[in-house]
């Protein structure tokens, strides 16, 4: 096995993979796990909760092709065990292929549901919130600054600034009043946590299309100059409009998208530079861009771990590894990242010299082909923005608990830690 794609078209020389993975539903650093999959080959067998048997793409090149390839499917009635009934309700990654919203759609469907969302999200309107994003990033810089005098110092910045801050800006986009962020934040958690419990998993699904049922119920009755009442009212070139589950599983995505991923982005970032201070301070000195920093990180510490799902719809080969009809199939992002295939021998060095150089190659965390991210421009503007206007004014901010001891992200979807505790002054 070498970690590079050889074409689906290719079915001689199957090699062998080796037992199943078994993905852990707690979370946890995943690199020294996808280093060691790496190593045996760029696709890998998995077990999934609930002894849901997968796979998991993990080499740069293989999920470049698989995530444009023809004959994979986003649609969940490709999913063998979901139409065979051997998936209960509380299986804690249901709601990634249940959800009706452009992620589970394939074709025209996809297409159409695409354009009537990419017409209300257009880069005009993610222009427009360029003031907001440096007004709320000041705002929030204050408050940080205050917490911290609070705490000796010391506050965390994912709870009080790289959450807050895309939070604010999805929920400004979308019309969503401040009663509701907090409560959507917490469900937007839970549902991509892997290890939660079918009952809670249930429950927590059933509050968070609820909530925003009474939310777009209250935008039919008074729409604004948001997001959400442009989607209501929003028609295709046919006419048609979203359906019901539609919208609502299209701002389920938006919400949890549109805030999760740059949480995860803002605070990998800093983590990053807190443990490389020879490339922090290339990016204080103009040496490199915040955007060079924004595009490392991705790379190096995808802020998406594994995304579930794409279902061939036939028996696929992949770098010599077969894929069935309707296995479910986790996105290695955090792995592809750190393929030395693609990246060199020094893939798993942070260096925000790399995306400048002639012989970078691309990450693709977030995404690729039809389903690349559509809130990617508004998640780089708000990482270079909070990133930029943060260590301008806390020049020496360090974290002030070992690197090691953070708490990680329950769950294996997405990676990062669950706080940030960091120092805004020399001690």
């Amino acid at each position: 096995m070498t970690g590079q794609s050889k074409g689906s078209h290719e079915v001689e020389d199957i090699a062998p993979v080796g037992p199943p993975h078994r993905m852990d539903p707690s979370g946890g650093c995943p690199h020294a796990d996808n280093a060691r999959l790496l190593a045996r080959g760029a696709v890998a067998p998995v077990v999934l909760p609930g002894e849901i048997e997968g796979m998991a793409v993990l080499g740069h090149a293989a999920l470049k092709e698989f995530l444009g390839h023809p004959d994979v499917a986003k649609d969940a009635r490709h999913f063998t065990a979901l139409s065979e009934g051997r998936i209960p309700e509380g299986w804690p990654l249901r709601t990634f292929a249940t959800v009706r919203s452009m992620t589970t759609a394939d074709g025209e469907d996809h297409r159409r549901l695409r354009s009537l969302v990419s017409r209300s999200f257009t880069a005009r309107r993610v222009a427009e919130l360029q003031p907001h994003v440096g007004e709320l990033t000041d705002s929030l810089l204050d408050d940080l600054a205050g917490t911290a005098r609070a705490g000796g110092g010391v506050a965390d910045l994912r709870r009080h600034f790289a959450l807050p801050l895309p939070m604010g800006v999805i929920s400004e986009l979308l019309g969503v009043d401040l009663a509701h962020r907090d409560r959507l934040h917490e469900l937007s958690v839970e549902v991509v946590t892997t290890g939660i419990g079918s009952q809670r998993a249930i429950a927590a699904n059933h509050e968070f299309l609820a909530v925003i049922g009474e939310f777009v119920a209250a935008k039919a009755r008074h729409p604004g100059d948001d997001l959400t009442s442009s989607l209501i009212a929003a028609r295709d070139d046919d006419g048609d409009q979203l359906s019901g589950p539609e919208l609502i599983g299209t701002l389920l995505l938006m919400i949890v998208a549109g805030h999760d991923t740059t949480l995860n982005l803002i605070t990998n970032a800093v983590r990053a530079l807190c443990g490389h201070r020879d490339q922090l301070e290339l990016a204080l000195s103009g040496r490199v861009t915040w955007g060079d920093v924004v595009e490392e990180t991705l790379r190096w510490d995808a802020p998406v771990s594994y995304f579930p799902f794409r279902y061939p719809v036939r028996d696929l080969t992949l770098d010599g590894t077969v894929i069935p009809k309707g296995t479910p199939v986790l996105a290695g992002y955090s792995a592809a990242g750190r393929d030395p295939a693609a990246h060199g021998p020094d893939a798993d060095r942070f260096d925000v010299t790399r995306p400048g150089r002639p012989d970078a190659v691309r990450h693709l965390s977030l995404g690729h082909g039809a389903h690349y991210c559509l809130g990617a421009p508004l998640a780089r503007l708000e990482a270079e923005t909070a990133l930029q206007r943060l260590f301008r004014r806390f020049p020496d901010l360090e974290l002030a608990v070992p690197e090691d001891t953070l708490p990680r992200h329950a769950g294996f979807v997405s990676n990062s830690v669950g706080s940030l505790p960091v120092r805004l002054w020399p001690s």
